[in-house]
Order: C-alpha cells, then structure tokens, then sequence
C-alpha cells in the first residue's frame, strides 16, 4: 500500500514537473480571427501544441489585442513576446527589402508573387535575423484593389482625394496617384472612413469584407496592382534556447503554414471579392487608361526601390527575373 502511494505521489509530481516547465508563448498579430493569415496563425499554434505534446503551448492574440500592428517587430527583437505576425511592408522604413511586394505591378498574379517570394527570401532572411528575428513563414493577401466612393477612370478621378496608407510604400503610392496618404491601421478603418480622415483605399477585398467596406464604400475597381504578404517570425534567442525537437515541430508547422497561405489565398479572394458584390459594391475591372498610369508608378517605384539599396534590391529583381 505504501509503495503504490508513493508510486501514485510521484506520477502526479511527474505531472506537475512537466507542466510547470511547459514554455508558454505568445503571438500578437494585427488581423481579426476571420481572416486567412489569422486562421492559419491558430492552426499553426495548434500543431506545435500538438507536436510538442503540450511542452512549448502558443497563444495567438488576434485584432492588436495584445500589442499594436507597429509595434510588433520591436517588441519579437527585445523579446517582450516570442513571436508574432507583421505585415512585412510596415517594416519597410528599417530596410528597402521588406518592400518587394509592395510595389504596383511588380508581381500582381499569385504565380508571380510566389516567384518574387523565392527571390526575396533569403535577402529577407539575411535582414530579419540583423535584426534578432527568425523567418518563420508568410501568408499573402489577396491583391491589393481601390475601393472608392465613386467611379474611377482614370487617375484624375482620384486627384486631392485622402488615401488610406499602411506602410511606407503605400504611402508613396498614394503620392505619385496624386492623393494625400492618411495611415490608418486596419480596426480604425471604418471609423476613418465615416469621420472622412479617408476617401479611398487600396486594399485586399479581404479587409474590405471583414470591414463591411460596403456601409461606406460604393465602388471597387479590381486593379490587383500587388500582392503583399504578412510574415511569421520568432525572437531568434528564444528560438536557440529551444531543444532540437521542438525547434523541427516549429518549422515543419511554419512550412505547413506557408503551403495553406498560398493555396487559401486563391480562394479566399474569389469568395470576398463576390461577397462585396453580394453587399452592393459595384465591381468593376478597371480601364485600360487607369492600368497604363498605375503601371507607370509601378516602374518609377522599382527605380527608386533600386536606388534606396543597390545591391540587395538587385539580387531580388535579378533572382525574379530567371
């Protein structure tokens, strides 16, 4: 009797060992829990729960809850939290590399962005890492089109209009479509709209949706002009100080990941795209006059994307191109 009690004492110790050594991290990120990145970011944290027997248990705190979309890169490299999600372009004032795809008809098929991908990575590898971070994996968004309250023909159309801008290159875009850029981060979207501290925006017919764009927006015009791309990273010590096991859990759930992002995306622009339809959106494929004008910023960026970091930003163009 002694024996099985000690037997049974020293199970339940085991237990409470291993619970009280499970690491328990957290992961901010921007997006609401019914968007695509969102979704994935929980399944992700899921498999390595799982992978890891409940040894490494991930917590995803959805729509800035936790911390604030500007905020998270800082807050992955001092460590404040183990990992997070960012939408890689905000980055883009820290090193012109996170602002491949965020450049008008650079890669505005799927087909194309994953091929600007495999070229940028290992440049954005190189630099996520200056920087104390670990590339996890990437979700793109569905391209990137302008939401308007009125038609658009032409850029003369939107002239003296407030554009909505999310990082630095979308501010630029804003510039050269001859627009004021106004930041607005993702939850304050409606309310920018209804107070008139915005008038148009270029965004993924995912935030239109999961923002009702259609109580403040009437027109949509399916540009597709970029396909941008939120990044997965983890503070690279913290990642080191795992053992060689769970460190293989995270990465095959990143690579896991990654494939659903590029293979959900397709769809989910299809299915958003109709559902502002199904609101009263007018959807419109935009006029040849409007394609050649953006196209024309498009090129003036790649320049001045070029000119901002020689030789990083020519591995990636020179990649791209084969």
């Amino acid at each position: 009797m002694i024996k099985k009690t000690f037997c049974a004492a020293a199970l339940i110790s085991s237990l409470i060992a291993t619970s009280a050594f499970a690491a328990k991290w957290h992961m901010p990120t921007p997006y609401g829990d019914a968007n695509l990145p969102t979704k994935i970011a929980h399944a992700f944290a899921k498999e390595i729960n799982e992978g890891t027997a409940g040894d490494l248990d991930i917590t995803v705190h959805s729509g800035a809850s936790l911390i604030k979309h500007p905020e998270i890169p800082r807050a992955v490299k001092t460590g404040q939290v183990q990992m997070g999600e960012i939408f890689l372009g905000i980055m883009g004032n820290t090193h012109p590399v996170f602002k491949h795809d965020n450049i008008p008809f650079l890669a505005s098929t799927y087909e194309d962005a994953e091929k600007l991908w495999a070229a940028a990575k290992p440049e954005v590898s190189k630099q996520l890492a200056k920087e104390g971070m670990k590339l996890l994996y990437v979700v793109a968004w569905p391209a990137q089109s302008l939401y308007t309250k009125a038609p658009v023909n032409t850029l003369a159309d939107l002239k003296g209009l407030k554009m909505r801008a999310y990082s630095p290159s979308t501010s630029r875009v804003a510039v050269l479509m001859g627009t004021t850029p106004t930041t607005v981060q993702v939850p304050e979207i409606p309310q920018a709209f209804s107070t008139g501290i915005v008038e148009a925006m270029i965004t993924s017919p995912s935030t239109g949706v999961n923002g009702q764009a259609w109580d403040y927006i009437t027109d949509y015009t399916d540009v597709k002009a970029w396909i941008p791309k939120n990044v997965v990273v983890v503070n690279a010590k913290a990642f080191k100080r795992l053992d060689e096991k769970s460190q293989k859990v995270i990465m095959t759930a990143a690579a896991n990941a990654e494939k659903k992002g590029w293979e959900g995306v397709r769809a989910q622009a299809k299915k958003d795209t109709q559902t502002l339809l199904d609101n009263g959106i007018k959807v419109v494929q935009p006029s040849a006059e409007l394609l050649q004008e953006l196209s024309a910023i498009g090129k003036v960026m790649v320049k001045e994307w070029q000119e901002e970091s020689g030789a990083e930003i020519d591995t990636i163009l020179t990649n791209y191109s084969k």
